[in-house]
């Protein structure tokens, strides 16, 4: 394992509802709230996606963007990850327009194509807070998250262009491939850096096996590379110690993961940083700050960034 783990927090994702939890931050002030909270417990890196504050359902509006992210900046050192995921069925420039316009340290960016289904979790809700859950859920039953090898060329090029690293979101195996396509023509950029996300419907399964096998196939494209594991629900605290006794890194966050254990609501993000980190520190690791981020990903800096 390596001397310093890199947490990241996700704070509220595009697939919860919050009908499934009365902790899931969805006005800017409380998105602002739990990424303070969280970096404060141990996150050096936060994940944000952006909601409405009337009810709460993901939105790609640049202006909640710029205000989550200012305020975040406002309170404390944290890295900021900027989602190019944003929502169902967003056009190309929409997920794109936080990268370009607010330039922030590190952006997500799906390494392809797939089908991305949450409607399943339809079911557990009896009665809904808000009229757009249950349809938004069940839709996703039809919907394809698009990125075509010309979609991730404007990605890469809009996230150099802005001096944002790219943090390649791996849902499966193939994806690593068609970074690899990217680094072999000169657009994907030494460091390179992976989260491998496991556990998503319509992506690989949560097992240790395969991310030993995620691993090993990026390992053999590109040699030394960083990375980090995501997984969903409760797979979050049995694949995050593995990923950090393999020499990599951890993702946690109510976007991924409700739950702090079994049938037991987290009551935030932070919540799960910090058993994260205790976990981490157990194994004998430390947990690496904003700033060794930063040396080691190449980043430019907080007072870089247009927020």
């Amino acid at each position: 394992m390596v001397s310093k783990v890199v947490i990241t927090a996700a704070i509220t994702g595009a697939i919860h509802t919050p009908s499934m939890s009365c902790y899931l931050p969805s006005s800017p002030a409380t998105i602002i709230e739990d990424a303070v909270k969280a970096h404060e417990a141990g996150a050096a890196v936060v994940h944000i996606h952006a909601r409405s504050p009337n009810n709460g359902k993901p939105t790609s509006d640049l202006g909640l963007m710029r205000e989550i992210a200012a305020g975040i900046k406002q309170r404390c050192d944290a890295i900021i990850c900027m989602t190019t995921g944003g929502a169902q069925e967003l056009a190309t420039e929409e997920r794109l327009a936080p990268v370009a316009e607010l330039k922030p340290e590190i952006a997500s960016c799906c390494a392809g194509t797939m089908n991305f289904n949450f409607s399943d979790v339809a079911c557990s809700i009896k009665n809904p807070k808000f009229d757009w859950e249950i349809p938004y859920l069940k839709e996703s039953q039809n919907f394809a998250f698009t990125n075509t090898f010309e979609d991730l060329s404007h990605y890469i090029l809009t996230m150099n262009k802005a001096e944002s690293v790219p943090e390649y979101e791996i849902y499966d195996v193939g994806m690593i491939n068609n970074i690899s396509y990217f680094y072999k023509r000169w657009l994907a950029k030494r460091p390179i850096y992976l989260q491998f996300i496991l556990g998503v419907t319509g992506g690989i399964p949560a097992t240790i096996d395969n991310l030993t096998y995620l691993v090993k196939t990026a390992r053999e494209e590109f040699g030394d590379f960083i990375w980090s594991c995501a997984a969903k629900d409760n797979s979050q605290f049995l694949l995050g110690p593995a990923a950090i006794a393999m020499g990599g890194n951890v993702r946690v966050g109510l976007e991924d993961n409700l739950y702090i254990k079994p049938n037991v609501l987290a009551k935030s993000s932070a919540e799960q940083v910090g058993k994260m980190r205790q976990i981490t520190e157990l194994m004998g690791g430390e947990v690496a700050s904003a700033n060794d981020v930063r040396i080691m990903l190449g980043l430019k800096g907080r007072s870089n960034v247009n927020y």
